[in-house]
This record gives C-alpha cells, sequence and structure tokens, in this order.
C-alpha cells in the first residue's frame, strides 16, 4: 500500500501525527511571523530618527536592521507557505466543512503578503537610490501590510476559538455561511492586539539580547547602545499593556464562553460569572 492510500485509509489513526506536524510548523513560523509585523515598524522608526537627528550611527543601525528583516522575511514565507498546505492536506474535513466560513481571511491575507513582499523590496534596494523622505513613505505600505496579515490571520484563528457567522442544519451541514461576520466575530480584536503586542515584544526583546551579549564582550559603541535601546525601550512599554490585554481576552471568553473558561482554570463547580471571575483574582 502506498504512503498516500495509507493516510487516506486510516485518516482518524494518523491524527496525532497531524497535529504534531503543525504544531512544529506553527512553533517556529510564529517568531519569524513576529518579526514580519513588528520588525519593518522598528527599522523604520530608526531610519527616521536617525534622519531627524542627523545620526550617522543610528542610519546605520537602521540599513543593518533592514537586511536581517529581508532574511527573516523570506525564512517567513517558507514557513507560512507550508502552513498553507498542512491546513489542506492534514486537516480536509475541517476546511471541507467549513472552508467557505473563515477560508475568507486567508484569501486577504495573501494579498497583505505579497504587497508586503513587494514593497520590502523596494525597500531594500531603494536604500541610497531614494531621497530619505521617499525612501520612508516607500516603507509605509510594508508596515501596514504586515499589521493587515497579521489581523487577517487572527482572525480566523480567532473564528477557530469562538466561531460565528453560519449555523448548522439538522444534517449538521454549514447553511448561511457569513465569511465578514465569522472575521469579526467577538474574539478577534482582543486576539489581534495581543499577537500585535506580542510581536513587539517578540521582535525587542530578541534584537536586544543580540546587541546585549555584543555589550558584555565589550562592544560599547553607539552602535551597540541604540541597538539595545530602542527594541528594550519598545518592548519594555508594551509588555504591561499586554497584561492588560490578556484581561480583556479572558472577559471576552467569560462573556462568550463561560464553559471553555471555567474548563481552562479547572473550576468543576457550576457558578456564576461574577464569582467565577473574583475567583481568578
Amino acid at each position: 500500500m502506498g504512503v498516500f492510500e495509507f493516510i487516506a485509509a486510516d485518516g482518524a489513526g494518523n491524527l496525532p501525527y497531524a497535529r504534531h506536524q503543525m504544531a512544529l510548523t506553527l512553533g517556529w513560523h510564529i517568531i519569524f511571523a513576529c518579526f514580519g509585523i513588528a520588525f519593518p515598524a522598528i527599522v523604520v522608526f530608526t531610519e527616521w530618527l536617525g534622519h531627524r537627528r542627523d545620526d550617522a550611527a543610528l542610519t546605520g543601525l537602521a540599513h543593518t536592521w533592514a537586511k536581517a528583516m529581508g532574511v527573516l522575511f523570506a525564512a517567513g514565507a517558507v514557513s507560512g507557505t507550508l502552513l498553507s498546505f498542512e491546513m489542506g492536506i492534514l486537516w480536509p474535513g475541517l476546511m471541507d466543512r467549513f472552508g467557505e466560513v473563515f477560508g475568507f481571511p486567508f484569501v486577504l491575507e495573501g494579498f497583505a503578503f505579497f504587497i508586503e513582499a513587494i514593497i520590502v523590496g523596494v525597500y531594500l534596494f531603494g536604500w541610497n537610490r531614494l531621497s530619505p523622505r521617499a525612501h520612508m513613505l516607500s516603507a509605509l505600505p510594508m508596515v501596514l501590510a504586515g499589521i493587515a496579515g497579521a489581523f487577517f490571520v487572527v482572525s480566523a484563528n480567532a473564528w477557530m476559538n469562538n466561531p460565528t457567522g453560519s449555523r448548522l442544519n439538522a444534517d449538521g451541514e454549514v447553511v448561511d455561511a457569513r465569511p465578514w461576520a465569522a472575521m469579526f466575530g467577538p474574539s478577534t480584536w482582543p486576539q489581534f492586539t495581543h499577537m500585535w503586542l506580542a510581536a513587539f515584544m517578540v521582535t525587542g526583546f530578541l534584537i536586544a539580547s543580540v546587541y546585549a551579549v555584543g555589550m558584555m564582550r565589550g562592544r560599547r559603541d553607539r552602535h551597540h547602545r541604540m541597538g539595545l535601546l530602542i527594541p528594550l525601550t519598545v518592548a519594555a512599554i508594551i509588555t504591561p499593556v499586554q497584561s492588560g490585554v490578556g484581561d480583556w481576552i479572558a472577559n471576552t471568553v467569560a462573556d462568550n464562553q463561560p464553559a471553555k473558561l471555567a474548563a481552562m482554570e479547572g473550576q468543576y463547580k457550576t457558578t456564576n460569572k461574577s464569582s467565577h471571575l473574583a475567583s481568578l483574582r
């Protein structure tokens, strides 16, 4: 029996392997995705600060980061492509049954990705070929496309956590599919905000760690000091804000799926919402 025949014949038995493969791909893709969301904004801000202060160290730092951004974006594109195939190959039942409900954001994310890819090329090859103002303005679509792509993917994930935008008939078939309603479900905005802030935290702390190691090895020039200060400041400011967003998500779950919140917190006795939330605090 061939490999594909075996998979088709024993789909249920292969569910753990599908989960493991998806988890492995997501585990390393999310790091590159964070850089794709937050790194462009940090790079452009550093370039703007360098031009404003006429600081060659800052503009040089932004140029170095831009090159790293291009490499990380390419790596993220590869892992994201794998996930696109895995959604259809590893989870055909889910996509066949509910694809018309939550597949729309994946289409929009494709447009956002290609826009960001094009502008990343313009930004990288436009360095020293465009005026500083034109070069920084060319990066704005790149920043916005990264944010939009994150929103579309997270909206699909939010739908999986809190399905809306459709109903099932007596036979269990999807009817009255409303992709827009599914994309803007109650969990979308808190989860997107959480992902957006998390991207800046991950990117900021990881970049800062590189320059922290350099400074520990005696590299105390302005390039390394600013390479540590800028991303570390961004990540440190966002960290406490993220705690508030976590509370927002918990309240969203409590409002829409109280049984899920009780299961997440190991609350096995039935109680009302207010007393349950009070017990969490």
